[in-house]
């Protein structure tokens, strides 16, 4: 009777701790349970199991409000005097912010709503390993307020690497060819081609974070493949360099948005 209470006491405990043994620990309590200790009177009596030590954990939600909350930004400050010891910092910042001006030039040629000979005339072409300004292989002009005419005569055999150029510019030509003439109708400013605009334009940043994530992570290498720096010193270098990339990523997103919110007529 002593040993059935003990093992009702024993669930009812489990329950209120919500104690979760494994079964070696079932086993152990079993065995305890069979070997009853002698009370004052000489009455044997069950031992007092259920008193069992228990820890609080916290629930996820707590655990990361207790981190500072999921997504938040960790602050991190950059040491110039530092890390110009241990990189070449000007060149670091040159070109990521390279990417960052090569963008927003992109953004001013290649994707306004509506077209111009000026944004075809600087198009680049890639021929043969170089690349060549369209108006350095041929003669641009306007039919009409509606058409620029291309005329390729010069260099007939680059009007497939031309063509590829249009149709990757994210400018939303559909140039149409005539022998050695192209005819690239200026399409309407509708609803639908300003959200085509827009995609080519998230497009093109991903496009400038990329190349800055390559030059982040190509300092990044050298830095581990340093032997003459403490380790310490090494990652504080590292996580700095990825707050600078975050800095002109940050700046090239913040272009993005302005472009986005001009192309779709938010503005």
């Amino acid at each position: 009777m002593l040993a059935k209470t003990g093992v009702q006491f024993l669930g009812l405990s489990l329950r209120l701790t919500r104690v979760r043994p494994g079964v070696s620990q079932l086993n152990k309590w079993q065995q305890q349970l069979q070997q009853p200790t002698q009370t004052a009177a000489g009455e044997a009596s069950p031992s007092p199991l259920w008193f069992q030590q228990t820890r609080d954990y916290a629930k996820g939600k707590d655990r990361k409000k207790e981190k500072g909350g999921k997504g938040k930004p960790v602050k991190v400050e950059i040491n110039e005097q530092q890390l110009r010891e241990l990189i070449n910092l000007d060149s670091l910042n040159a070109q990521m912010e390279k990417s960052v001006a090569q963008m927003k030039d992109d953004f001013i040629k290649n994707l306004s709503l509506r077209s111009t000979s000026g944004a075809i005339d600087t198009l680049r072409i890639k021929v043969d390993g170089a690349e060549h300004e369209l108006q350095e292989l041929a003669q641009i002009s306007r039919k009409n307020p509606k058409t620029i005419i291309v005329n390729m005569i010069a260099f007939p055999q680059t009007i497939p690497d031309v063509l590829r150029a249009i149709e990757k510019s994210g400018m939303n030509l559909n140039p149409q060819q005539d022998g050695t003439t192209l005819f690239i109708p200026i399409p309407k400013v509708t609803k639908e081609h300003r959200e085509h605009l827009s995609k080519n334009a998230k497009a093109m940043f991903i496009k400038y974070r990329d190349a800055i994530r390559d030059i982040q992570n190509a300092q990044i290498r050298k830095l581990k493949n340093k032997s003459d720096i403490a380790k310490d010193d090494a990652f504080a270098a590292q996580t700095q360099v990825t707050a600078i990339a975050d800095k002109f990523i940050a700046e090239a997103d913040k272009l993005l948005a302005n472009k986005q919110k001009e192309l779709l007529g938010d503005a």
